[in-house]
Order: structure tokens, then sequence, then C-alpha cells
């Protein structure tokens, strides 16, 4: 069985608080994008994991796929699986890939394997796995509230819009980018400001970590300026990545704008 784990973009950060586990109380809009990797996963013999595509840092016991399938596997004693990942969403953009993976790892083997999860207990299960992973499960677009985890649906939409993503191949860890952000209340009514036209977010919404990843990689406050000076109704930094994404009206043309070969680009239809 195959999956397509899909992207997400941050419309608006907020950083209210840390919080005693250690962890950071967030305000924001998870919104899906069309930026795809593949996730097939079939019966097998005997356990196996592989990638293909981005290479994935580290050993395949820490990836989240890995994790997802050993969850599913000690609490439901689901058989053997190979499971094969192209990655195409780089890691540390901010894109959420990671995430989007170990929740698609859950819907596939749920239903490849029958189990009959409903969507809340796959949700219970995405939490245990990372605070944003929950989100993937729903894949429209929702308010996150507390570590990311807490979710309410919204009726937020860009259709009529197309949106322009670039990565400069900067790694950013969630590590790095928590270390140097401030915490404080948000001043916004982020729920109401999205029912407004993207034309109008330019100085009311914003992404947190901007104030100082913007200050460490000049290259990603580049990059959203240049996504403005090219007609961007909104631009903005992706979570706490580096990825840096434009909304642009439906029918807009890129084809003059150019960018450093080792960046990587998609433009996803709303």
């Amino acid at each position: 069985m195959v999956g397509f784990p899909n992207a997400k973009i941050n419309l608006g950060l907020y950083v209210t608080s840390k919080r005693s586990d250690g962890y950071h109380d967030l305000v924001s809009c998870f919104y899906p994008v069309a930026w795809k990797e593949a996730l097939e996963i079939i019966p097998s013999p005997s356990f196996s994991f592989s990638s293909s595509g981005l290479n994935v840092p580290g050993d395949s016991v820490s990836n989240l796929v890995v994790k997802a399938y050993e969850l599913m596997q000690q609490k439901y004693n689901i058989p053997s699986s190979a499971i094969h990942l192209h990655k195409a969403i780089p890691m540390g953009a901010g894109l959420g890939g990671g995430s989007a993976d170990a929740a698609f790892t859950l819907t596939i083997l749920n239903q490849l394997y029958q189990l009959s999860l409903s969507a809340e207990e796959l949700i219970h299960l995405s939490a245990q796995l990372g605070s944003d992973c929950a989100f993937f499960i729903h894949n429209t677009p929702c308010l996150a509230t507390s570590k990311g985890e807490v979710l309410t649906p919204i009726s937020s939409s860009l259709k009529g819009y197309v949106i322009l993503l670039i990565h400069p191949g900067i790694h950013i860890s969630t590590q790095q980018a928590y270390a140097g952000v401030k915490p404080k209340p948000i001043d916004v009514n982020l729920e109401a400001l999205l029912k407004e036209a993207p034309s109008s977010w330019k100085h009311k919404l914003s992404n947190q970590f901007e104030e100082h990843l913007f200050i460490q990689f000049p290259e990603v406050a580049h990059i959203k300026q240049k996504l403005y000076d090219s007609g961007a109704e909104y631009a903005s930094m992706s979570g706490s990545g580096s990825a840096v994404y434009g909304i642009f009206k439906d029918g807009h043309s890129f084809e003059n704008m150019e960018w450093p070969g080792h960046y990587k680009i998609k433009v996803v239809s709303c």
C-alpha cells in the first residue's frame, strides 16, 4: 500500500510561554500543502526499512517511520512489514515532513491490516511520536495550540492562490530555533485575521522565529524580501525551519524569478 505524505506551512507562529516540562506553548495555523513524498508498506517475512531521494541523517532506529511502525506493532501486534520511504521534503525546513511520514505510517498500517482505528485513536497514537504529528491525521487547516498537538479545524482557505516554497539548503534544528526564542503573549486574533485576504497579513501576521533566525541566517531573510519584491501577497518563514513561502494570486508567472541552483523550489496550487 502506498501513501503520499505532504508538507505543511505555518500561517503565523507565536510562542507564548515556556512550559514546566521544557516544551513551549504556541499558537499557529497549520496549513497542508502539496509538496509530497512517497511511502510504501507491504507485508513481509521480516521487518525492513529503506529510503531513497533526499539523504535522511542518522540511523533507521531514530526515523519517525520506524518509530511509528514499532508503536503499532507493540500495541496491535501487526505483522512484519517492508517499508520504503522516498524522501522529497527537506529536513530542518519547518515543513513537517518527518511528522507527516509518521502520521501516514500509522494511517497506512491501520488500513493495510484492517485495524479499524478511528481518527481519534490515530491522533492519540501520533501525539506519542511528535507534537505536530496529529495534524497530518486531520490534514486540513487547523488552529494549533498547546505544544501544537491541540488542533481545531478552521475554515481558512487559500483558494485562488498559489504558494511558492523556497528551501535554501540550510538545516535549522528545532533545538537551535527554540534556543533563541523569547516567549510573549499573542497580540492578534489569529483565526479572525486569517479570514482576511493574504494581502492584509504583511504587517499583522508574523512568525516569531524570524526575529532571531533572520539574524543568524540572513540568506533566509533575503528570500522573504525577494518574494515580496516578486509580487507575493504575503511571505513568511514556515515553522522553525529555513523554508520560506510566498502566497501569490493564481496565474502569477514565476518564469523570470531566478534562484541559486542549490535551492529546492516548489510551486503548489491551493
